[in-house]
């Protein structure tokens, strides 16, 4: 079956099995940005958004995303850089696999929240995201310290 869905602003056509989950159908699809990580939905690799909300791709039917707006890494190229200078500046880049779910996720958040959220509701937002280089306290700084300067502007 064909499925229609406008990935970061474009309207595409791809074919899909019934019972297949988006991150296979993005890949095929050419959007390799799209991380495969455990493909049980735990890890938070695959995430994208879908009408700008989080989800993880290995654990969403590809034909519920019909019509919807799906948004990869790719998308928000320029935000994610901004998002990873304040990273760096933590100390908290490391091997970058899960980078791109993990700054989909902060983007989200960003949008979702009308204030700057406390440790606690950022780490609960985080939860599904794993990183298994890091600590977490060198991200949850360079979070912080982007939503206060998303929040001043």
């Amino acid at each position: 079956m064909n499925i229609t869905l406008r990935i970061n602003g474009k309207q595409e056509s791809i074919e899909c099995l019934p019972g297949e989950m988006l991150t296979e159908v993005l890949r095929r699809a050419g959007h390799f940005e799209v991380k495969k990580g455990c493909d049980t939905g735990n890890c938070g690799a695959c995430t994208v958004l879908v009408d700008g909300k989080p989800v993880l791709s290995c654990s969403y039917l590809a034909v519920r995303a019909e019509g919807k707006e799906i948004t990869t890494i790719q998308g928000l190229a320029d935000e994610a850089k901004k998002f990873a200078a304040f990273l760096t500046a933590e100390g908290a880049d490391q091997c970058g696999f899960c980078a791109p779910g993990f700054a989909l996720t902060v983007l989200a958040m960003k949008e979702e929240f009308s204030s700057i959220p406390d440790e606690a509701q950022i780490r609960h937002y985080l939860a599904g995201n794993l990183c298994r280089c890091s600590g977490y306290e060198g991200q949850i700084r360079a979070i912080k310290k982007y939503l206060e300067a998303q929040h001043a502007e």
